[in-house]
């Protein structure tokens, strides 16, 4: 049946038309915008997902531009820690070469000061943008990734670059914390110059031609018996042993028995007796003389916190530490070593060693007037800066020289670290940096993934609707052409 109010073919034909039209329109758009997901009409899942990733690549150019903000200012750090160990190196030079008498100390003083008001000045100068690293301990936190949970979660992770405090500070004690004198222990009441005496007693028969030997550390002294008695014996080997001359040891007899006296002030000196006859020796302690040097010896459990401050009192002054943050017993027994080497006493000199339990020990000998000697700590101090005492260096004097020599090497290697440690962090966040930038592009070629358009595709598209339009069109024509032949049922 033919109708002039109803021609189905048209609407057909239209029907194509406009469903031609809408796929030439999206074509099109997508070659405008070379997206494939504009918006959320096209796919919202897909546009949904993309919006987040762009959000977190936005994210990720925020953390790049941070971690190139951090690397600048360890970087910045780094360098000055190792212009401060070249300047320590330097003043090493300088404080061996005044070890020899024959140098003009006072010149050789005018130097290393320099180079501690160069070292002061370096640690002053190290900053980045209003950070210095080599001061004060509390750590900084370097933004470094911006991690997304399964569960859509989102939470920020950071690089910990921990501070490196190369300042002359002398730091606060807190006589008001919490008491810690228990990890300390002082082996007197007082520092006195007296002699370590240890007796050797000859027993035993006796035989001319003998021959007795006692080692003293390093050195054998020996004595050839000419009388049978224990007494001319005992006489014959105490002078042999004032003959040596070992330094710090002296010996006196009374009948058979030898007192042997030291004033070797940082190390036992091992005795060893044996004799090629029938002659025997007894000690009435041990086989040994111990240092003379009075002692502070440290905890072998307990820890260091940051803050933590000992005090080694001698006579009428005090001489703190405060230890920095990770530091142990080794650096607090150094920086008291160092404090109160700084302070010049006449007749002091310190060392620090290990004993048998591999504990931590500040010895402190007195060559002087009997001291009054004590150890205490503290908590909540404020933390002794790392290169504290430097500038106090004095190479003018015998004593003073020899208490440089030891701790510049505390020095150099308190910068060392500090270099090493910037070193790696500043590695770390080189690294953290390019995968930021790895991870930036894998992003972005994953939104482009989702929302771009294949633009090939698209073309091959384009074109297959251009003639898809054209067919539709000219099917539209005709079906609006076929009431026309109705006329002809009329004429």
């Amino acid at each position: 049946m033919s109708s002039i109010l109803t021609n189905n073919s048209a609407m057909v034909a239209l029907q194509t038309l406009k469903s031609v039209n809408k796929s030439m329109t999206e074509t099109q758009s997508q070659i405008s915008t070379g997206k494939r997901v504009a918006d959320a009409k096209d796919n919202s899942a897909v546009w949904a997902i993309s919006k987040v990733m762009e959000s977190d690549v936005a994210g990720f150019k925020s953390i790049s531009e941070s971690l190139s903000l951090g690397e600048s200012t360890v970087a910045t750090a780094r360098a000055a820690s190792e212009t401060v160990t070249d300047l320590l190196t330097q003043m090493k030079g300088k404080i061996i070469g005044a070890q020899e008498e024959n140098v003009d100390r006072n010149k050789l003083q005018t130097d290393i000061q320099a180079l501690s008001d160069q070292i002061e000045s370096v640690v002053t100068a190290a900053q980045f943008n209003g950070l210095n690293l080599l001061q004060g301990s509390e750590d900084v936190e370097v933004l470094s990734s911006l991690d997304r949970a399964n569960n859509g979660t989102v939470s920020s992770s950071s690089i910990t670059v921990a501070r490196q405090d190369l300042t002359f500070d002398a730091g606060s004690y807190n006589a008001a914390g919490t008491d810690l004198s228990a990890n300390a222990t002082a082996s007197a009441a007082a520092a006195v110059n007296t002699a370590i005496t240890e007796t050797l007693t000859l027993a035993t028969a006796q035989s001319i031609g003998d021959v007795l030997r006692l080692q003293i550390g390093d050195e054998t002294v020996a004595f050839t018996a000419t009388t049978t008695t224990l007494n001319d014996a005992a006489a014959g080997l105490t002078a042999a042993i004032n003959a040596a001359g070992i330094e710090g040891i002296s010996a006196s007899a009374t009948g058979a028995a030898i007192t042997l006296s030291s004033t070797v002030a940082f190390e036992d000196t091992a005795l060893a007796y044996s004799s090629t006859g029938g002659t025997t020796g007894t000690y009435t302690g041990d086989a040994a003389l111990e240092a003379r040097a009075e002692t502070v010896t440290f905890s072998a459990t307990a820890g260091v916190n940051e803050g933590d401050g000992y005090r080694v009192t001698i006579g009428s002054q005090d001489f703190d530490y405060v230890a920095g943050k990770n530091e142990t017993f080794e650096d607090v027994a150094n920086g008291l070593k160092v404090a109160i080497d700084a302070a010049g006493l006449a007749d002091i000199s310190t060392a620090v060693t290990t004993n048998s339990s591999g504990q931590y020990v500040l010895q402190v000998d007195n060559d002087g007037a009997s001291l009054a000697f004590a150890a205490a700590g503290r908590s909540d101090g404020e933390a002794t800066g790392g290169l504290a005492g430097l500038s106090n260096i004095d190479v003018t004097t015998d004593e003073g020289t020899a208490a440089a020599l030891q701790n510049i090497e505390t020095y150099i290697d308190t910068a060392i670290d500090a270099a090493a440690s910037f070193g790696s962090v500043q590695g770390r966040i080189e690294t953290q940096s390019a995968f930021i930038g790895k991870l930036t592009d894998s992003l972005k070629s994953g939104i482009g993934s989702l929302v771009d358009a294949n633009m090939e595709e698209t073309s091959a598209r384009l074109q297959a609707l251009q003639v898809q339009q054209q067919l539709a069109i000219q099917a539209m024509a005709i079906a609006n052409q076929a009431p026309q032949s109705l006329l002809s049922l009329f004429g």
